[in-house]
């Protein structure tokens, strides 16, 4: 029996857009008095937690740049005039003085504000705790900030930064959807494994799905709120979440429309998304997924998931990314490879690092990072026309499949473009 749809028909999901297309508005609309109100207020107090704190100098004087998102959901660079840094996850009271240079999506998005910080408050969580003692396991710091990264969504340092992007690997390290996945596979198998004996002796009649989807569904909100609610994470736990919803009532999930629901949906209860370009990469690398699921359906298990998924994918997103972020060197390539490897890889150290033995892949990272040095790195952009044509074809090969070769052949030719 084939799984019924999402959406019974065509009008149910442009009414069901529709419909959020406008609460949308509505609710923009409110955001964007709230803006109006905000940059005609000659000073603003809030407390904000601080996300990163890079120090600087000019003419011998010491100062900060911080990131900070303040209690009331506004996320803000500013500038610290102290000698003594600001540690990261410290929480401070401070005063902002908005203008009207302040752009309605910066204040959406992440925007440079003047302000004078009254009280300084250093971190003492469970969070900060734990990212000093993996910090303390690895004498690499780009290895260090590495793990910082994919546990604790914590902002990578400029040297690691620069080599996961000379990688290819940046998606690796960002917490997005292909991180939850492996998390959820490892909590439901876990648990699913302590679950059958039970179910077997005391209560057979119970769903596993529901009651084993529901401790990993619960855990995964628990690590979504710890990390801080990164955008591409929010996005992946949505689709997670509804996902495990639908296939209890037993309704399709792997369908475009699913993901417009998705989509639209969060713009709705988090606007800010609308200017987060880590949101839509996110939503770029769900839609080239289910574009080669719908393609090579016909084609084996294995195929797919060692050969059309890593390897088409990172093909078809390349021209995405390389629309914002133009450097390239030619160990990118082995991305694909990477990720694959990335899936036993994430949950094992995480393991390693509850059990004492964190830094047992440290010399094969810091090779790892140490490659892209040997090659030429340069800087190579994806045209604008080039790239609307690119992500036209990209929303009519959801219809036509030869329009879909036609996207790969045209992915193709960019990539030779890009590399040579």
């Amino acid at each position: 029996m084939q799984t019924p749809p999402l959406f019974l028909s065509k009008q149910s999901f442009f009414y069901t857009i529709l419909a959020l297309f406008i609460l949308f508005c509505i609710r923009i609309t409110y955001v964007y008095t709230d803006y109006k109100d905000f940059i005609t207020k000659p000073f603003y107090f809030t407390h904000a937690k601080v996300i990163s704190s890079k120090p600087k100098a000019k003419n011998d004087k010491q100062y900060s740049v911080i990131k900070a998102k303040s209690s009331d959901g506004l996320s803000f660079f500013t500038v610290y005039f102290d000698d003594k840094m600001i540690v990261p996850n410290s929480d401070i009271r401070v005063q902002l003085f908005p203008d009207e240079s302040i752009g309605f999506f910066d204040y959406l998005g992440t925007f440079f504000i003047n302000s004078k910080i009254k009280s300084i408050i250093s971190p003492d969580t469970s969070k900060g705790s734990l990212s000093k003692k993996v910090r303390a396991v690895h004498q690499d710091p780009r290895v260090a900030s590495f793990y910082n990264g994919i546990f604790f969504a914590t902002p990578l340092s400029q040297e690691t930064r620069d080599v996961v992007t000379k990688l290819g690997v940046a998606h690796l390290v960002a917490l997005s959807g292909f991180h939850l996945g492996i998390l959820w596979s490892v909590i439901f198998a876990l648990s699913l494994l302590l679950y059958r004996p039970l179910q077997a002796r005391f209560f057979p009649y119970r769903n596993a799905l529901l009651d084993v989807g529901a401790v990993a569904v619960l855990t995964l909100a628990f690590y979504l709120w710890y990390v801080g609610f990164p955008p591409s994470l929010t996005r992946a736990f949505t689709m997670v979440f509804l996902g495990w919803i639908f296939l209890l009532v037993g309704l399709e999930i792997l369908s475009f429309e699913f993901l417009a629901f998705i989509i639209a949906l969060l713009l709705v209860l988090l606007p800010s998304f609308l200017v987060s370009l880590s949101f839509w990469f996110s939503v770029a690398g769900v839609f080239y997924i289910f574009l080669v699921l719908k393609w090579f359906e016909k084609s084996s298990k294995i195929m797919i998931a060692i050969l059309y998924i890593p390897f088409g994918i990172f093909l078809l997103m390349l021209p995405i990314t390389h629309i914002f972020f133009g450097v390239t060197n030619i160990y990118q390539l082995s991305s694909p490879l990477l990720s694959l490897l990335f899936i036993p890889f994430y949950p094992l150290s995480i393991l390693l690092h509850l059990i004492g033995f964190g830094a047992l892949f440290d010399p094969l990272l810091v090779t790892l990072f140490d490659l892209p040095n040997r090659a030429v790195t340069k800087e190579v952009f994806v045209s604008p026309y080039l790239a609307l044509g690119y992500i036209v074809l990209s929303i009519l090969a959801i219809r036509y499949r030869y329009l879909f070769f036609a996207l790969l052949v045209y992915a193709l030719l960019l990539s030779l473009y890009i590399f040579t």
